[in-house]
C-alpha cells in the first residue's frame, strides 16, 4: 500500500522532521534533497525509508547533526576529512565542494572521508559534479552485507561506485552497488511485503531465500558472480587504505540507531583535459542510445536515461511512497494523523 506524494510535500515533510530532530536549516536541506532525489529516481531503498533512523541516530547521539566535519590537505591534491560523525551529504558535500575547487588548479584532487554516516544515493554526489563541468568517481563502503563468491556469510560491504561525466544535454551516470542489489532495497521489500528473488540472498543457515525478512539476517550475493566480488573487495581495501576505515565485519553505524559509523568513504575529482571532449561523448552516448534494439519496444539508453525519465514522471505525477514510512515521516515532522490515514492521492 502507498500514498502518492508530491515533491514539494515530501521535501516540506522531511524538512520538519529533521529540523524537529536540532538539525540546522541548511544541514536539513541538503540531508531531505538527497532522499527525495532517492525517491524520485525511484530508489526508495535509499530515500526516505532512512529518515526515521537518521533521526534516530541523531538522538542516539551518534550523528552530528551541526558539524560539517574537519579537513586537512595532507598534500597538494589529497583532501583527509575526520567528519566528526556528522550527517553523510553534508559532510561529503562540504568536501567534495573543497577537492571540486582544487582540481581546478591541479586537474585532480581526492577527498578521503572517515567518520562520517550513510551517504545516500552516490549519483546524488557525482551528478552535480559533472553538471559542472569535472568528473567524479565516488566510493563507499558499508557493514558486511555481501557474501564472497561461494561463500555462505556475509564478509564484505555493498560497496558502491558511481561515475559522473560531463556531457550534453545531461550528464553520464553511472551509480551501482558491487552487490545483486542494496540491503535498502531488501529493507524496501520487507516494507512493502513483496518476496524478492530466489538469487538475491541467502539466509542466516547461507540458503537461497525468497523473504526478505530472513535475507536481512543473512547476506546478500555479489553482482556478476566472481568478478562482482573481486571488484566489491577491491573498493573495499582500496577505501580503507586511504581512509583508515573499519574492514569486512567490524564495519558497524550504516544500519543500527546506536553505533558510531566507521565505514569510509572517497572522492576524486577530475577536471576536463578539454572542454571539446564533452561534445565527442555527448555524440558517442547519443549513437550508443541510436543503437538498435534486440525488442524494439525496449529502447537502448545508457546509464542515467532510466532514472531522468523516471524523476520526470515523478515530478509531475506525485511519488509514490510506501504508507508506513510516510506516517512514520509524518510523525516525526509533527504532524497529526488520525487512524484512518487518508490522504488526497492514496493508492
Amino acid at each position: 500500500m502507498a500514498v502518492n506524494v508530491t515533491y514539494a510535500e515530501a521535501c516540506e515533510t522531511a524538512m520538519r522532521a529533521l529540523t524537529l530532530a536540532g538539525v540546522p536549516s541548511d544541514n536539513a536541506r541538503t540531508q531531505s534533497d538527497l532522499l527525495v532525489e532517492a525517491e524520485l529516481f525511484d530508489r526508495p531503498s535509499h530515500g526516505l525509508l532512512r529518515l526515521p533512523r537518521i533521526v534516530a541516530r541523531i538522538r542516539n547521539g551518534v550523528a552530528d547533526p551541526v558539524t560539517t566535519g574537519v579537513a586537512a590537505w595532507r598534500s597538494a591534491a589529497f583532501l583527509q576529512v575526520d567528519g566528526l560523525g556528522g550527517l553523510g551529504p553534508v559532510v561529503a558535500g562540504a568536501a567534495v565542494k573543497e577537492v571540486c575547487a582544487r582540481a581546478r588548479e591541479a586537474g585532480i584532487a581526492v577527498a578521503a572521508i572517515a567518520n562520517n554516516n550513510h551517504l545516500g544515493m552516490l549519483s546524488w554526489y557525482v551528478e552535480r559534479v559533472a553538471r559542472g563541468g569535472q568528473t567524479a568517481i565516488a566510493l563507499s563502503t558499508s557493514e558486511a552485507l555481501v557474501h564472497p563468491w561461494g561463500g555462505r556469510r556475509a564478509m564484505l560491504g555493498t560497496n558502491p561506485i558511481a561515475i559522473g561525466v560531463p556531457a550534453e544535454p545531461d550528464p553520464f551516470v553511472l551509480d551501482m552497488a558491487t552487490s545483486i542489489v542494496s540491503m535498502g532495497k531488501i529493507h524496501d521489500h520487507a516494507h512493502r511485503r513483496e518476496p524478492i528473488p530466489a538469487d538475491w540472498a541467502l539466509d542466516a543457515a547461507g540458503e537461497p531465500t525468497t523473504d526478505p525478512d530472513a535475507a536481512k539476517l543473512g547476506a546478500i550475493a555479489p553482482f556478476g558472480g566472481a568478478k562482482g566480488y573481486a571488484l566489491g573487495l577491491a573498493i573495499e581495501v582500496l577505501v580503507s587504505s586511504l581512509t583508515s576505515a573499519a574492514l569486512g565485519t567490524d564495519v558497524v553505524g550504516t544500519l543500527d540507531a546506536e553505533k558510531p559509523c566507521n565505514k569510509g568513504d572517497v572522492f576524486i575529482i577530475i577536471d576536463p583535459v578539454s572542454d571539446a571532449v564533452t561534445g565527442s561523448i555527448s555524440a558517442y552516448l547519443d549513437a550508443i542510445r541510436a543503437c538498435a534494439p534486440s525488442d524494439p519496444d525496449r529502447p537502448v539508453m545508457v546509464p542515467g536515461d532510466g532514472s531522468r525519465s523516471r524523476r520526470a514522471e515523478r515530478m509531475a505525477k506525485g511519488i509514490p511512497i510506501a504508507e508506513d514510512v510516510w506516517v512514520a515521516i509524518r510523525a516525526l515532522a509533527g504532524d497529526e494523523i488520525s487512524t484512518t490515514q487518508e490522504h488526497s492521492g492514496g493508492r
